[in-house]
């Protein structure tokens, strides 16, 4: 074999980086705080079934997280998605809003 043939049967090629829509680990919760400059705290519900008697639990998840722009507020439904730790306790960044949540006229 040459070795121009061994480079090229070994060379990988790496894909294109595809948008922030197809992130891998994004999870979809709800804004429970806003009141921190560039985080919230996101709250991702999910069920889970109990290991002895198999009823489905309602557990809860809260999650920092990095807002760059302060874009969502109290009650948005946000997807977010884990990245490199921020802080001590964020390690997740917010990737879009999904839906915002209802307006309270305090």
């Amino acid at each position: 074999m040459s070795p121009a043939t061994t480079t090229k049967s070994t060379a990988k090629k790496t894909p294109a980086k595809q948008p922030d829509a197809s992130v891998k680990g994004t999870q979809i919760g709800v804004v429970e705080s806003d009141k921190r400059h560039q985080t919230r705290r996101v709250v991702v519900s999910f069920l889970a079934q109990h290991a002895k008697y198999g009823k489905y639990i309602r557990r809860r998840t809260v999650l920092h997280v990095h807002d760059e722009a302060n874009e969502s507020r109290t009650g948005d439904r946000v997807e977010v998605a884990p990245c490199r730790p921020i802080s001590k306790t964020k390690f997740f960044r917010l990737v879009r809003v999904i839906e915002r949540g209802a307006v309270d006229a305090a």
